[in-house]
């Protein structure tokens, strides 16, 4: 749990990347690093997205390449130009001595860069996922040390990356652990069970608290409240017709865009001609 700073946010696609250059690693390469881009607010740190940075690192030294880490950056502005670098990552469980080499040079980068640590090999059983904050420590005029300060974190994720996630779940499923992507209106049928079964978990909450089975949390009634107020007031009827008539115009955005694309693939097959 978080003792000081800000919450830390993290969406899917960046543990994935992570994960990913672990996987690529050169040969005898304990763990990897990497750069930390997102956005900053008042009261979180929101990483959106990430590049590895190679290095080489022994008992004694620790060397990264960061000619290659600016270039990265620079190239990476011209897609996003709102992600800014906000800290570092590296695989692995503990924060070795070097790690406080490799903030100090992330600490020139970005004000008070965050340091993430994602344990990629499972070495406590789990893909461990640890924030920290570094805090100068010591006396006055003498030595000073660094200490690093855990932060919360929170996992978000925008609704494509919910997508993907949803399918890497399905894999766990299957012996090959492979899963194919699914027709647009198996992914609708899909959220509608869900949120059948949400609201069935609901109602079923409301009813034990009414019969006095469960007692009443008032942080759930207030979401609950919000929830109801949410909900536009409308008939049934107004509803079916409105939803049929915006299927109607999905399906007629279908059909001209498919008959745009077999008119372009007749016109290329003529044009060879």
């Amino acid at each position: 749990m978080s003792v000081y700073g800000p919450v830390v946010k993290i969406h899917p696609v960046v543990l994935a990347s992570i994960c990913d250059s672990y996987e690529r690693r050169n040969e005898g390469a304990s763990r990897v690093i990497g750069t930390l881009l997102g956005t900053i607010d008042k009261h979180s740190i929101e990483v959106t997205n990430c590049f590895s940075v190679p290095h080489n690192e022994s008992e004694d030294e620790v060397a990264v390449d960061m000619e290659f880490a600016k270039n990265m950056y620079e190239l990476h502005k011209r897609v996003s130009p709102t992600e800014v670098i906000i800290g570092w990552y590296a695989t692995g469980f503990d924060i070795t001595e070097h790690s406080v080499l490799i903030h100090e040079y992330y600490s020139r980068e970005a004000t008070n860069p965050i340091h993430l640590t994602v344990d990629s090999a499972l070495q406590s059983g789990k893909m461990s996922i640890r924030a920290y904050v570094s805090a100068q420590m010591g006396v006055p005029g003498k030595t000073v040390g660094v200490m690093f300060t855990p932060l919360t974190i929170k996992y978000i994720y925008y609704d494509t990356e919910r997508i993907g996630v949803d399918l890497l779940q399905r894999t766990r499923l299957t012996p090959s652990r492979t899963k194919g992507l699914t027709s647009d209106l198996s992914q609708v049928g899909c959220a509608a069970s869900r949120i059948q079964d949400m609201l069935t978990t609901v109602l079923a909450y409301i009813e034990d608290v009414l019969s006095g089975k469960a007692t009443a949390d008032n942080s759930v009634g207030r979401f609950l409240m919000d929830l109801v107020n949410k909900v536009p007031t409308i008939s049934a009827e107004d509803f079916e017709n409105m939803l049929n008539s915006n299927i109607n115009d999905l399906l007629m955005v279908t059909y001209l865009s498919n008959l745009t694309q077999a008119q372009i693939a007749l016109n290329e097959k003529l044009v060879l001609l």
